[in-house]
């Protein structure tokens, strides 16, 4: 009897269904679209924040930055040996560390001793700056007029030639390029991991001191580098076992090899730049922060989440418009879906004062009036809730799509921020500021989870139950003396 009236009633008040339906749509959808959008601005982040630090690192720690003025490297020396063959090429090149701020070997383990810590692993961060060319010598051309004139005692110039010296000079190309030594052994941490092995192999664990390298596949195709070929860094041949292909589109490094050769061509033996942390429970990640910060002095500590700070651009500014703006937007628009339902079915159940009072007449108790009331609104509701899933369904889907390239710039961090540095040609310009200022672009996604779609269920139930209940207090509230009234 119940379902055989609800599918009557539904029937009779089509228009009166819709409308309730698609205010709660339009909520539903809204809160979809916004909350997809959301999800997809998060993990564009994530691959900015992953493309400079690696997949699975929570924090780093680097050397706190020297103070204004003090230590520090000044500008790369480069000096060229005289040679007798004018066309001979020289080369030279310089290996820096990036930001010129280094850290014992062992504050590894220290760190990965800490309560809270995962893992531990140290990496260094290298600029290699290479300058080749030539010098040409210039060739003396003498003045027609000017001859040998005056002879012994007399005219000018002594009896030496005039002329001048035309051409020469020298031409030399600057290249440079980052470097990034790797701890072979733990290769689950780091930058490297950011990137995916697309030619060749990555590294084996045996390979610790080994003259191998694994080059980024950007770097690998505007140089013509392929796996087997080689690569030279300070003198010292690398054989390339592998190409790597960044996940983001962005690697943190040019050419990967392994910690110890990197040590060795930097002369910076048991040194490393950066420290990449995982900590056991992304809970505790402040905590660990802060008693990292207090055992081991001298360091900077650098979350995710300091980092994610810095980034601005487009990205940015749709996150934020995202995740204030538009939840708002969509708790506002929810809600006067929800008052709107609610109203237009107790404006409904006014106009069926005969109809209720008929059937309480007839028998019909107030509490079976109110269920019927209650199931008609619901099943407004889930209609609602199908339709604005679908219609979530399809601006996400859009979305993706379109795929709109926002722009992620990262600004520099201080204290040697050390989440991978590939930044410009130095690195880091300098003491204390290891990771240079660099812009990503990342095309957004509009993912809709599960979680998404189970909430907007229960938006949908719960907009039902909430018109229900507007409707149902009323219908309680009606007696079979009304019915009779209207009637006379």
């Amino acid at each position: 009897m119940f379902f055989t009236y609800l599918r009557r009633e539904l029937r009779r008040r089509r228009k009166a269904a819709l409308v309730v339906a698609s205010g709660l749509a339009l909520g539903i959808a809204l809160v979809i679209i916004v909350s997809s959008v959301s999800s997809g601005m998060s993990k564009a982040q994530d691959k900015v924040l992953e493309s400079l630090y690696g997949l699975g690192t929570d924090m780093t720690v680097t050397k706190a930055a020297a103070a204004q003025g003090s230590g520090g490297t000044g500008r790369p020396r480069f000096e060229f040996d005289a040679q007798d063959d004018e066309d001979a090429t020289q080369s030279t090149d310089r290996v820096m560390v990036q930001g010129f701020q280094t850290l014992a070997a062992g504050i590894v383990g220290k760190v990965g001793k800490q309560d809270g810590v995962a893992d531990a692993v140290g990496g260094l961060s290298l600029t290699v700056m290479k300058v080749d060319g030539q010098f040409q010598r210039g060739e003396f051309k003498q003045d027609e007029s000017s001859g040998t004139q005056g002879g012994p005692g007399g005219g000018q110039g002594g009896g030496q030639p005039q002329g001048r010296v035309e051409g020469g000079g020298a031409s030399f190309d600057v290249n440079s390029f980052t470097v990034y030594g790797t701890d072979v052994t733990q290769q689950d941490l780091g930058p490297l991991t950011s990137s995916t092995i697309t030619g060749g192999r990555t590294f084996k664990a045996a390979e610790t001191d080994a003259e191998v390298a694994v080059v980024d596949a950007a770097y690998a195709k505007e140089k013509e580098l392929a796996v087997d070929e080689t690569v030279t860094i300070s003198g010292t041949t690398y054989t390339i076992v592998g190409i790597a292909t960044a996940d983001s589109g962005d690697a943190s490094a040019n050419v990967y090899i392994p910690l110890k050769q990197a040590q060795t061509v930097a002369d910076s033996k048991d040194k490393v730049t950066t420290v990449y942390v995982k900590a056991a429970d992304s809970q505790q990640i402040d905590t660990v922060k802060a008693a990292i910060q207090k055992s081991i002095s001298g360091t900077t500590v650098t979350t995710s989440a300091d980092l994610a700070e810095t980034v601005s651009g487009s990205l940015s500014t749709a996150s934020d418009l995202a995740s204030t703006v538009g939840k708002w937007l969509s708790i506002a628009v929810l809600t006067a879906a929800f008052l709107v339902a609610g109203l237009l079915t107790s404006s409904a159940v006014s106009r069926r004062v005969r109809e209720f009072g008929t059937l309480k007449a007839l028998g019909w108790k107030s509490g079976r009036v109110t269920r019927q009331v209650v199931g008609e609104a619901l099943v407004n509701g889930l209609m609602g809730g199908v339709l604005g899933i679908a219609i979530g369904l399809a601006g996400a889907y859009a979305v993706t799509a379109v795929s709109p390239t926002l722009t992620a710039q990262l600004g520099a961090t201080g204290g040697g921020g050390g989440m991978g540095g590939g930044g410009g040609p130095m690195g880091g310009g300098g003491p204390g500021r290891q990771t240079a200022a660099r812009t990503l672009d990342i095309a957004l996604t509009a993912p809709v989870s599960l979680t998404t779609i189970l909430v907007a269920v229960g938006l949908a139930v719960a907009g039902g139950l909430v018109a229900g209940a507007f409707g149902g207090w009323r219908a309680s509230r009606l007696r079979p003396a009304d019915a009779l009234r209207r009637v006379a």
